[in-house]
C-alpha cells in the first residue's frame, strides 16, 4: 500500500502532513511548554502580552501553555478508543462474514441492537454511571465504534469467503483463524483502515465532547475540549482560551478525514 503511488495521491500528502503536524505537537508539547499547565500567571482573561502570546485564561493560566500541554491526553484516547474498536470489531465481523451459520446470526443481531443506541448518549450514561476514568472513558468510545466496524468488516468478509482462495482453504482443512488471518484479513484491510480513520475524526468530536459537557478528563488537567469547557464565559473577553484548542480540534480532525478520504480513492483506483 505504502508505494510511491500511494504517496502521489493529494488527500493522502495533505491528510498525513497535517496530522502528523498536530500529533508532533501533541507529543513534544509538554516540553516546549514554558511554564506549567497549572501555574496562575496572569490575570482573569488576561489579554496576549509578552511572555503569554495567547493571554491567560479564567484562572490566570498561560493559554498557549496549556495548549501546548493539553493535546497528548485527546490524542492517545483517540487512538486507543478507534484502535480498540477496530481490532474487536474487525475480529467479530470476519468471524460473523466467515461463519455464516448461527455465529453470524447473533453476532449480527447483537450490533443492529448495538447501534440503537446513539453513541454520545451511550457514552453520557455509561461515564455518568462509572466515572470518569481515561481507560473507561477509552473502553466505552471504543464499545459505542464497534458495531459499525462490525457491520463493514461483516460485509467486507462475506464478499471475500465466496472467492474461490478462500473455499480451498477450507478445503484443505486450514483452521478457522489461518483463514481469518492469511486469506481473508489483507483483503479487507483497506477499508477497515479507511474506516479508522473515520473513526479518528469522530473519536476526537466525541471526546472533546465529553470534556465540554463535563464528563471528560477532570481538572486541573491540561486537554483542549476540556479548555473550551472552562473558557466559554470569557469568549468575548479573551477568545483565544476557546479558539486555540477548537481550532486543533477542528485541524485534526480535517487531516484523519482528508487521509482516510485518500485511502478510499487510492483503493478506488488501484481496484480499476
Amino acid at each position: 500500500m505504502f508505494s510511491a503511488r500511494f504517496w502521489r495521491e493529494p488527500s493522502i500528502r495533505r491528510g498525513a502532513l497535517v496530522t502528523l503536524a498536530v500529533v508532533l505537537l501533541a507529543l513534544f508539547g509538554p516540553w516546549l511548554a514554558p511554564h506549567a499547565p497549572t501555574d496562575m500567571l496572569g490575570g482573569v482573561y488576561g489579554a496576549p502580552a509578552a511572555g503569554a502570546p495567547l493571554g491567560h485564561d479564567f484562572l490566570g493560566h498561560d493559554v498557549w501553555s496549556r495548549l501546548l500541554a493539553g493535546g497528548l491526553s485527546i490524542l492517545w484516547m483517540s487512538v486507543a478508543a478507534a484502535a480498540l474498536a477496530l481490532l474487536v470489531g474487525s475480529a467479530l465481523g470476519m468471524l460473523a462474514g466467515l461463519s455464516r451459520q448461527r455465529l453470524d446470526q447473533a453476532i449480527t443481531w447483537l450490533a443492529d441492537i448495538w447501534l440503537a443506541f446513539p453513541d454520545l448518549i451511550l457514552v453520557l450514561l455509561i461515564v455518568s454511571m462509572l466515572g470518569r476514568q481515561p481507560w473507561l472513558i477509552v473502553l466505552t468510545v471504543a464499545i459505542a465504534f464497534t458495531p459499525g466496524v462490525i457491520r463493514l468488516a461483516r460485509g467486507s468478509a462475506v464478499a471475500v469467503a465466496s472467492q474461490e482462495f478462500v473455499e480451498a482453504a477450507q478445503m484443505m482443512g486450514f483452521s478457522r483463524t489461518r483463514i481469518l488471518l492469511r486469506e481473508i484479513l489483507p483483503n479487507v484491510l483497506t477499508p477497515l483502515l479507511v474506516h479508522f480513520g473515520n473513526m479518528l475524526t469522530w473519536g476526537i468530536g466525541m471526546l472533546s465532547g465529553l470534556s465540554f459537557l463535563g464528563y471528560g478528563v477532570a481538572p486541573p488537567a491540561a486537554d483542549w475540549g476540556l479548555m473550551i469547557n472552562e473558557n466559554q464565559a470569557g469568549l468575548l473577553i479573551q477568545p483565544w482560551a476557546v479558539l486555540a484548542p477548537a481550532l486543533l480540534i477542528a485541524v485534526f480532525a480535517y487531516g484523519t478525514n482528508l487521509l482516510a478520504e485518500g485511502v478510499a480513492r487510492y483503493s478506488a483506483g488501484a481496484r480499476t
